[in-house]
């Protein structure tokens, strides 16, 4: 493909690693309207430590250009938006950081341009939503003038080996040709090949079931977790036993955020019901998985119980990992915050330690201090809720408070020798 200059518009998870790649061998302008973002980047530093800063050296001084200047975009003929697309307070979509960018976008189209979706969103959404104010704003006509396609984002953060050149991409496009033009486009970089859907809507539903699916399936496993938890019985080893059948699909059971699947599944549900169907399996996984934070806290409240003779209000806990995930700083969406309310809802002094962490940052988001390194303190409970390779270094015992004192294992990740319980792995 010729005379290609691409516009990426955000910068984050998703934004940023589609910028690189694109940029080995395009003309690309990532904007992002976060100026310290901006700025970081072009000092080569990526926060989310998806980039290395000798990769965003070489390019920045080539192919890529970051700017918060919404003006740098205004020659280009691809544009990819991949900015956030969270749930409000009451898990309904919230397309306002989509629609937003859609508004940038439209004042700088001009004919024969190609916008292209990778933001999660439900089926319908690129072309019921967004085509309409790409057209208002533009004053051009939808598959006249311009063009739009959606190839949802796979970006795994932390995930040093399914990088995105390396995963399949799924693309799309409004008509035969530009799904053509587009798929083109992606298989110039994606090592791993692509994925041409049949039509939009297809690629966005994709994209929501491979979530949605992930959490039905952890549901489960969370719910015998639950079960087995009272029944005594060890929650791996019945996983184990179950996994030696050739098609026993072996998940693990845990807390369920992030931007994905703690997401996706709520954006098929919302649209699924305002058609007129209410669906019983999504949102029943989504209701139990949004349990567990409760579940763990009580589990560990319970033990707390039984080992102290103290009031509540004088013990200490310490939270191991606040992230969503091990190894990563991503905490969007993180399900930790849940077990830490429901601690200190009885009365339980509760400090999170998390040395991926941005402590400033993750303020601002959830009004909840975070430390990056352990507190000079000892603690009546310690539970490890995300499993970053730095936490096998911790010598628990010399933080604990007495013998008494209780280790929960969220992840069955410490050694089982020192663990009081684990979600899934009785002692």
């Amino acid at each position: 493909m010729k005379n290609i200059k691409i516009a990426v518009i955000g910068l984050g998870y998703v934004g940023l690693p589609v910028s690189v790649l694109f940029a080995s061998k395009y003309k690309v302008i990532g904007y992002d309207i976060n100026q310290k973002r901006v700025k970081d980047l072009n000092n080569f530093k990526d926060e989310t430590l998806e980039i290395k800063p000798k990769i965003l050296k070489k390019l920045i001084n080539n192919n890529l250009i970051i700017s918060n200047d919404v003006e740098s975009i205004i020659d280009c003929n691809i544009y990819i938006i991949t900015v956030p697309t969270p749930v409000n307070i009451d898990n309904s979509p919230d397309l306002s950081i989509l629609l937003n960018a859609t508004k940038t976008v439209a004042k700088f189209i001009s004919k024969g341009d190609i916008v292209i979706y990778e933001s999660t969103v439900y089926p319908g959404c690129t072309e019921e939503k967004c085509v309409p104010v790409l057209e208002n704003i533009s004053g051009l006509k939808f598959n006249y003038d311009f063009y739009c396609g959606y190839s949802p984002e796979r970006i795994n953060p932390g995930d040093k080996n399914h990088t995105i050149e390396k995963i399949v991409k799924i693309t799309s496009g409004s008509l035969p040709e530009i799904a053509d033009k587009i798929d083109e486009l992606y298989s110039s970089v994606i090592k791993a090949g692509t994925f041409k859907a049949t039509s939009i809507k297809v690629a966005e539903s994709a994209k929501v079931i491979e979530n949605a699916q992930r959490d039905i399936n952890i549901a489960f496993i969370n719910e015998l977790a639950k079960i087995f938890s009272k029944m005594d019985i060890d929650t791996n080893d019945v996983l184990s036993a179950a996994s030696s059948k050739w098609n026993f699909l072996n998940f693990k059971p845990g807390l369920v955020g992030g931007h994905c699947i703690g997401v996706d599944p709520y954006y098929l549900a919302n649209k699924s019901i305002s058609m007129g169907y209410k669906p019983e399996i999504i949102l029943s996984g989504r209701k139990l998985n949004d349990s567990m934070g409760a579940f763990i806290a009580d589990e560990v409240i319970d033990l707390l119980k039984k080992d102290h003779k103290v009031n509540f209000n004088e013990l200490k806990v310490l939270v191991l990992g606040i992230t969503f995930k091990e190894n990563c700083p991503d905490y969007r969406n993180t399900k930790v915050v849940d077990l830490v309310s429901e601690l200190k809802n009885n009365l339980i002094e509760v400090d999170v330690f998390d040395p991926w962490v941005d402590t400033n940052s993750f303020y601002l988001e959830y009004s909840l201090n975070v430390f990056n390194k352990i507190p000079n303190r000892k603690y009546n409970a310690v539970i490890l809720a995300v499993a970053h390779d730095s936490f096998k270094n911790i010598e628990i015992n010399k933080i604990l408070a007495n013998s008494n004192s209780v280790i929960y294992d969220v992840k069955g990740f410490l050694d089982k020798k020192i663990v009081t319980k684990r979600l899934w792995k009785s002692n």
